[in-house]
């Protein structure tokens, strides 16, 4: 993939895209090396000054190692559109409020979140199992609404632990058919409810960590599942 197709290096573009996340309080995910991560809020972006500032918990233990490491990236979702820049030079300042300020990008990576093609199932459904969050001795496993390269929609029943956005579970186990399980890690990025009959909310996550095998047999299951519907179609 060509980085360059989805660089967004307007000012005014950058800008508007940088006043939609504060506004909105939507979720960032910032990123670095060896898996560590930081779910947190814009707070402040300031073109003229060139600084940017998120919120942040100076008890949080992952936090300053996040910091201090060589790179740290931005996630963010806005609708159907996914956002990712470099967070430069980071630090966490301790005041009133604890907030982490940064250096404010130049540009900003726009992508359609579903750049590849997404499916329902058709007959049984595939599952994903993993355990809580927040509770390491529940586990728990959804039904899959829908599926894509990168993401997939689940059921969660409404008398489960809720999952808040931003988490992160690891090791999830995919299963598409019974001959295909898959070991994922996935980032909840949001949560909506369904009609009252469904008695359950739609959780919209993402899959992380996708290895070269297993990619291609999700590929293979996408492609495979969206010719059956065709088919049928017909």
């Amino acid at each position: 993939m060509d980085l360059d197709d989805y660089r967004i290096s307007s000012a005014a573009e950058v800008q508007s895209l940088l006043k939609q996340l504060q506004d909105k309080a939507t979720l960032v995910t910032l990123s670095g090396p060896g898996g560590l991560s930081y779910t947190t809020v814009l707070w402040g972006a300031d073109p003229q000054r060139k600084v940017l500032s998120f919120s942040a918990d100076s008890n949080e233990s992952q936090l300053q190692p996040l910091l201090e490491g060589d790179e740290v990236v931005a996630v963010a979702y806005l609708d159907a559109i996914k956002l990712q820049f470099d967070v430069v030079g980071a630090m966490l300042v301790r005041g009133g409020h604890t907030i982490i300020t940064a250096r404010y990008p130049d540009h900003v990576y726009r992508f359609q979140r579903r750049s590849s093609f997404r499916v329902k199932p058709l007959g049984k459904e595939p599952t994903i199992r993993f355990r809580h969050p927040d509770q390491p001795g529940t586990q728990l496993t959804l039904r899959v609404l829908d599926i894509s390269l990168g993401g997939v929609a689940c059921l969660m029943p409404d008398n489960q632990l809720p999952l808040p956005a931003g988490s992160t579970a690891r090791h999830c186990l995919l299963t598409l058919d019974e001959e295909t399980t898959l070991e994922v890690d996935m980032v909840i990025h949001y949560i909506s409810v369904m009609n009252p009959e469904t008695r359950g909310a739609r959780l919209g996550c993402e899959l992380l960590n996708l290895r070269g095998a297993d990619e291609r047999a999700l590929q293979n299951y996408i492609n495979q599942t969206q010719k059956r519907r065709i088919a049928l179609a017909r």
